[in-house]
């Protein structure tokens, strides 16, 4: 396999649906590179800096037979778009009772720790969980990017992709060929019969780095990346957590009304799940502030690895 960065992945994905399909067309206010040598201005559409036309503009598109690739860029941009996206791209599907597809794909990055302060730092997936009608995609892994994004743009489902921002330099192995990763289905990216791990985009690299050190303390840590937070595979979550015992949930995200909080909904609802468990399930997420633009307030306000290693540490020493 070839290794490329998780940024070089996403843009992979873009092109080679692009090539495959002549409905594909992409559309934002920029573009990394020259996509308009390559596919021509009809299909590579810069767009007003208005985000809520952009949305829009996507959205009717992909109802007339396009399949739109719509960029928002930070996910911060995409709040001056909410009710195209709440309540039109979420519903339409459901308020044309089926009769027609709006296969379109919004992409924005997420997440905080590289120092861009409250508004560009925030990873509010959640908000879009929410919203039923609409698939998400948060990928882990360069290879995970390209085959998420490739699925998004071939589902006839709107979906969002949230692409973590701390992610985009990590370079990883990346398959050849037509390389897809289907929606709903997560990954267990290390085995182990400790403690589950389930963590989410950027905090999936940082809980693999803490299993390998507690394993030379002979603690078994299995990791678990969702990779779809809609559709949720919680058969694969589960049965990890039957397996072990112990979960940790890790999400960049502050923990009121978050993903980490639907996942441990999900895993104490399940009569099976919730006998197995031999300890309380444990949340390491942001502190519930604006990020900081402080170098030092940013870091003491998301998960760290000193986090998820004393939340392994709890959830060994206590019992239910």
């Amino acid at each position: 396999m070839r290794e490329i960065t998780f940024q070089k992945a996403l843009e992979e994905a873009v092109a080679e649906e692009m090539r495959r399909d002549p409905r594909v067309i992409t559309m934002g206010t920029d573009f990394t590179g020259d996509p308009i040598k390559e596919f021509g201005a009809s299909r590579v559409r810069f767009t007003p800096i208005s985000e809520a036309v952009l949305t829009g503009m996507g959205l009717g598109a992909a109802g007339c037979g396009v399949r739109p690739i719509v960029n928002w860029r930070m996910v911060t941009f995409s709040f001056v778009a909410m009710d195209q996206v709440v309540n039109q791209a979420s519903k339409i599907r459901y308020m044309f009772g089926g009769q027609a597809d709006f296969p379109v794909t919004y992409r924005c990055s997420t997440g905080g720790g590289i120092g861009l302060a409250a508004q560009h730092s925030q990873s509010p997936y959640s908000m879009w969980m929410h919203l039923a009608g609409l698939k998400i995609v948060l990928p882990s892994t360069p290879a995970d990017a390209k085959g998420l994004l490739k699925s998004a743009i071939r589902d006839n489902n709107p979906v969002v992709s949230f692409e973590c921002s701390r992610l985009a330099t990590l370079t990883g192995p990346v398959p050849d060929g037509d390389h897809l990763v289907p929606l709903g289905v997560a990954d267990v990216k290390r085995t182990g019969t400790d403690v589950t791990i389930v963590a989410l985009a950027y905090y999936v690299q940082e809980s693999l780095a803490v299993a390998d050190e507690l394993a030379r303390e002979g603690v078994s840590i299995e990791v678990l990346d969702p990779r779809t937070l809609v559709p949720m595979d919680v058969e694969t979550l589960r049965a990890s957590v039957q397996k072990t015992g112990r979960v940790v949930i890790v999400d960049e995200a502050p923990a009121t009304c978050s993903a980490a909080a639907e996942i441990a909904a999900l895993m104490v609802e399940d009569p099976d799940t919730f006998r197995a468990l031999k300890a309380p399930v444990r949340r390491v997420c942001a502190m519930p502030v604006p990020v900081p633009y402080s170098p030092p307030l940013e870091k003491a306000a998301l998960p760290s690895r000193d986090d998820i290693r004393a939340a392994v540490h709890d959830v060994l020493k206590e019992s239910v």
